[in-house]
């Protein structure tokens, strides 16, 4: 049996990298990845600090690159030698959803690195890994984009993209030159967020509570705010009383979206693709007075990557610092744990 090495969840605040069979063709549209790089997500901690509860020995990971090693038999789209990337879920391409391009719904959905809801798959936090229904989950690496940065294609990229397009690329021009947008959370969907939002609107602010990230986002051309020193009475004052147009909630916490809420004007909108961990409760009188939409969920990376790489083409030197510390696989202890101490924006496992 041939092996590889691979980071194994061994329970809440362990990781370990050992053995694991190497994966094999299982169904005729699979095909089994060669991993180049991989990334440490921030939705990796929630099962990493036991927020989520998962049974031990997966192999996380969800944001990968690498190529083609083997393909099944009904693969048509990819062969030996393949450079390609691959968004965290894998979808079939024929269900309701997917012909609408809302893929994250896919009825035969599977999660990579993550197995929670029984949807999930080993990751690519590893030499390799199965990819299923590979003709219409992968994507051929494109050339538009620097290739240590295809990663972000995997997942945050496309996330934060899709939490600022929602409201914001169907805007007319001069609307959107007018509008103010709010991001809650500059972590790194957060930051991808703010450089997708500044390519329709010129106001951004940023929240958090990290100097770091908010001064990376001050960089990109956001408006930093902490969220300790009452970020509402600034919005509020910077727009006349009125409120953010558009917030971008990208936490997944009952205090973001109600700062979110109590942001927001009335018929204002709130995009949220924070991974929610819990129940939220709001007041109906405070949600019926404010007349806003919110919009809530998971990314369909599949159904928005060509717009949003060719978002992603436009930033990708804004958006670079995010890929910027490497480490080896056999290091992947380390790396979880400098990364749940927020000590990296970004952490990128390199094989």
């Amino acid at each position: 049996m041939a092996l590889m090495r691979a980071v194994v969840f061994k329970g809440v605040g362990q990781i370990v990298v050992e053995d694991k069979p190497v994966p094999q063709i299982l169904e005729p549209t699979d095909v089994i990845m060669k991993v180049e790089l991989a990334g440490i997500c921030g939705s990796d901690l929630h099962w990493f600090r036991g927020h989520q509860k998962i049974s031990p020995n997966f192999i996380p990971g969800h944001e990968f690159v690498g190529s083609v090693h083997s393909v099944g038999d009904a693969v048509r789209k990819f062969q030996q030698g393949d450079h390609v990337v691959s968004p965290f879920t894998a979808q079939c391409g024929e269900c309701f959803y997917c012909r609408r391009k809302q893929t994250s719904r896919c009825d035969k959905s599977l999660l990579f690195g993550n197995r929670s809801h029984g949807i999930g798959i080993d990751g690519g936090q590893a030499e390799y890994v199965r990819v299923p229904f590979a003709d219409t989950t992968l994507v051929h690496s494109p050339q538009t984009v620097r290739s240590e940065l295809l990663v972000l294609m995997s997942d945050i990229f496309p996330t934060g993209y899709f939490c600022a397009a929602r409201f914001l690329k169907d805007m007319s021009r001069e609307e959107a030159q007018e509008s103010v947008v709010v991001v809650v959370g500059c972590g790194p969907v957060g930051i991808c967020a703010i450089a997708s939002a500044l390519t329709w609107c010129p106001t951004v602010y940023a929240i958090d509570m990290v100097p770091g990230r908010l001064a990376e986002a001050q960089k990109m051309g956001a408006k930093p705010l902490r969220v300790d020193e009452n970020p509402e009475s600034a919005i509020k004052e910077a727009t006349n009383g009125r409120g953010a147009d558009v917030v971008l909630e990208v936490v997944g916490t009952q205090e973001a979206m109600q700062l979110s809420l109590s942001m927001v004007r009335p018929f204002g909108h709130i995009s949220s693709v924070g991974v929610c961990m819990g129940d939220y409760t709001f007041s109906g009188p405070e949600l019926h007075g404010k007349n806003a939409t919110i919009a809530w969920g998971r990314c369909p990376v599949r159904g928005i990557f060509e717009e949003s790489l060719e978002c992603l083409a436009r930033v990708q030197s804004q958006v670079a610092f995010l890929c910027g510390l490497h480490m080896a696989l056999e290091d992947a202890p380390r790396a979880y744990e400098m990364f749940n101490q927020r000590k990296a924006h970004k952490i990128i496992l390199k094989f």
